[in-house]
């Protein structure tokens, strides 16, 4: 039983790292770094205020001498998460070693000098803990979920995973199984594929336009040296952090983080590797195949980084553009204005838009699911519904979208585990934790003209990336698509 569950924690953690992908994320743009303060207490006394009338707990941070930063929200449960958020991802991956950060990943649970695969497991279950771990394209997270009181061991079992893995040959052989595996379960998932399709074209040739788990051969061929390569470039004080949320203690956490990592984990000698460029080209992947049923699709141009200043106004557009399926019934009353078009004409099986953002680039777009015959006029309603917002959007759409992303972005925070991946992911990518009033304000401060403005600067005459699959005879040709994204008459 123990095995059955760290494994299927392992096999899940690929689904899981997409939908992080996919899904909207609440890192919302600003410069990195420390807040400013103007008037010294009276914007102390201010925030403070703003922090009573919210009853949001305070997230502590602290930077150990090695680089390695713990960061804590102590919300007072009886339960907590804790984790290690390392920037170090696939995109830190070549051609040759491409599937090294997530063969690492598996690896961890395999066994370390301390412990053999079956201790870790029993040891965990004994505790009624929960054990996971996922890789993206700039991140690898492990975390483990326990009660309270469970913190210094769950503190403990991370620190000697990552630390002390013993990345035995048998283990490795055994897990490219699992690999293999869990990449034939990727092929059957047509949005992944798509998705998969889509960096490929939009980031062709570089590092974003790599899978997450490989190539076969490469899963085929990684050995022991690689993974030690990998770990011993990337796993660095100053670039892993170490979050926890529910009950949790920041002191005690400060406390078992300096003995556990204060003097294991060097900083880098001499410089960080730097992160590659990744250059976003306008192009398209087909793959047709008539004999499936339904057409997948996904269009997307070049979007921002979590940092830039237009991530808020992107992320707003995305809300208005929404999501919809056939489940949801509904009209002329869906609040998303392409979601009434679709309804009302019987255009699609469902459709989603995204929001992606990377450090530095974005995919900003939709995703849809089609029959064959309406796959062009379901285009067409998208690509005039771009338009739209680059032209003519309403005051209260704008409104209504601010609502409802501000009303996700806080449904979103729901336990400890979420807010412990908000905590960790916004500590790597702004070095402190952007507060919900700051967010809020943000939101508020975006309007139509605003909308019209970034959204004509990132879709109007852009040319997309394309990534389609499955019966897509009547997908209008490339050419066809980028000169939609001009101007589209009925």
């Amino acid at each position: 039983m123990a095995a059955a569950a760290v494994a299927r924690a392992v096999l899940f953690s690929a689904a899981r790292r997409r939908l992080c992908g996919f899904t909207e994320r609440l890192l919302i743009g600003g410069a990195a770094g420390r807040s400013l303060y103007f008037g010294g207490n009276r914007l102390r006394s201010t925030q403070a205020a703003a922090q009573v009338v919210l009853n949001v707990p305070e997230t502590r941070v602290t930077c150990l001498a090695n680089g390695l930063r713990v960061a804590s929200e102590d919300s007072g449960l009886a339960t907590c998460t804790v984790g290690l958020w390392i920037d170090a991802g696939s995109r830190y991956e070549n051609e040759k070693n491409n599937g090294t950060a997530h063969f690492l990943e598996h690896m961890a649970f395999k066994g370390t000098k301390k412990r053999s695969q079956l201790d870790l497991e029993l040891e965990i279950e004994n505790m009624g803990a929960h054990l996971n771990a996922y890789t993206s394209r700039e991140q690898t997270v492990y975390y483990a979920k326990a009660f309270s009181k469970d913190l210094p061991r769950a503190v403990e079992i991370l620190a000697d995973i990552i630390q002390n893995s013993t990345l035995g040959e048998a283990e490795i052989e055994r897990e490219r199984g699992v690999i293999l595996r869990e990449m034939q379960e990727v092929e059957t998932n047509l949005q992944e594929v798509v998705f998969d399709y889509l960096h490929a074209t939009a980031y062709q040739n570089t590092a974003l336009g790599r899978t997450i788990l490989g190539p076969t051969e490469n899963i085929k061929s990684i050995n022991r040296k690689d993974l030690v390569d990998y770990i011993t470039t990337h796993y660095k004080g100053p670039r892993i952090v170490l979050a926890a949320a529910g009950g949790v203690s920041h002191d005690e956490l400060l406390e078992l983080a300096k003995f556990h990592f204060g003097e294991s984990l060097s900083t880098h000698k001499g410089e960080i590797p730097a992160l590659p460029p990744c250059k976003f080209t306008g192009s398209e992947i087909r793959v047709r195949d008539d004999k499936m049923p339904l057409a997948h699709l996904a269009v997307a141009v070049e979007a921002v980084g979590w940092a830039h200043p237009d991530t808020i106004c992107l992320m707003v557009a995305n809300t208005l553009i929404g999501n919809w399926d056939r489940s949801f019934g509904g009209g002329m009353n869906l609040s998303s204005k392409l979601a009434q078009l679709t309804c009302h004409g019987n255009l699609c099986h469902s459709f989603q838009s995204f929001n992606t953002s990377y450090t530095d680039t974005g995919l900003w777009g939709i995703y849809m699911v089609c029959e064959p015959a309406t796959v062009a006029d379901m285009l067409h309603v998208v690509q005039k519904e771009w338009m739209r917002l680059c032209t003519s959007v309403t005051e209260s759409e704008v409104a209504r979208a601010k609502n409802l992303l501000k009303t996700n972005m806080l449904l979103q925070l729901d336990g400890s585990t979420p807010i412990c991946e908000d905590i960790g992911r916004q500590m790597l990518c702004y070095n402190r934790r952007i507060p919900i009033p700051e967010l809020e304000a943000r939101i508020d401060a975006v309007n139509s003209e605003i909308i019209r403005e970034v959204c004509t600067k990132y879709i109007y005459d852009k040319s997309p990336a394309v990534a389609a699959v499955g019966p897509i005879e009547q997908l209008p040709d490339f050419n066809q698509i980028c000169s939609n994204m001009r101007w589209l008459h009925d």
